[in-house]
Order: C-alpha cells, then structure tokens, then sequence
C-alpha cells in the first residue's frame, strides 16, 4: 500500500499511466471487449487488467492520478450504443458521473461509432480491461497535463 495512492490502482497500471505522456489515450474496456488482441497493437503492447472492478470504479480510480486532457474535445470518448448512439447505458452515465466528479464539472464524452472505436484503440497507448459486464462499458481517456507549481 502506499499513502494517497488510491489501493484498487495495481503497479502495472499505475506504471502505464505514470509512462504515458500528454495526448496519449487510454482504453477501459468491458469483459466483452476483444482486448487481448487489441493491446497486443498498442503502444504498451500487453493487456492490463482491473478485473475486480466495474467500469466506473476503474474509471474513478485511474481518474484519482490521471488529468485529462483539456485542449481538446475528445478528452473523453465512449462507445455508442449499435443503431442507437444517443442513448446512455447507465454504464455510461456511471461512468460519466466520475468524470464530472474528477472535473468538478460537467464535461460530456464524445461519442464513437462501435468500429472507429476498435480502430482507436488499437491506436491507443494501453488497455485496460476491467471485470465489467454491462454492454457499452467502453471508455476511452485522453491524458492531460499537471501544470507547474505557482
């Protein structure tokens, strides 16, 4: 254990997102997410796991040490539902809810098409997979930067 260091965050996870740098994107991804073969295509190249965790609380976690990024518009991404991609699963408004928190604001994810989805993914910096089983509990995070000191 380590002081101010949420517990649920594992060292192989907080070694990713100490690695990653400014614009790198991090997938959380559900049980039913292809994510073995996906990260064997990311940066990082294996899958990560935070099985004993659902989406949101994976999320809240990583979202403790992680600042997202905030020059763009797709600081936040998330998979739109097939043939429906304005609604929102409560996987993803649970979700939604820890970033407002983090934020402290209301910052609304952008939605992806299920397919684009995968393709950034595999573009992405690491996967996560998370012991989440509600459908659409796919997540996308783009890392931001802590500013110096005043």
């Amino acid at each position: 254990m380590l002081k101010g260091i949420d517990p649920r965050l594992n060292a192989d996870v907080l070694r990713c997102l100490r690695a990653m740098g400014h614009g790198d994107a991090l997938v959380i991804s559900d049980t039913n997410f292809p994510a073995d073969s996906v990260a064997r295509e990311t940066v990082l190249g294996e899958l990560l796991r935070m099985e004993n965790l659902t989406g949101a609380e994976a999320v809240g976690s990583i979202l403790s040490v992680l600042p997202l990024d905030t020059f763009v518009d797709d600081f936040a991404m998330r998979m739109e539902v097939v043939d429906a991609p304005d609604d929102l699963p409560q996987v993803q408004k649970d979700v939604q809810a820890q970033i407002d928190k983090a934020e402290g604001k209301p910052r609304p994810m952008v939605s992806v098409e299920r397919f684009a989805f995968y393709e950034l993914a595999r573009k992405s910096y690491a996967v996560i997979q998370t012991g989440e089983r509600r459908f659409y509990g796919c997540f996308i995070l783009r890392k931001g930067v802590i500013g110096p000191e005043e």
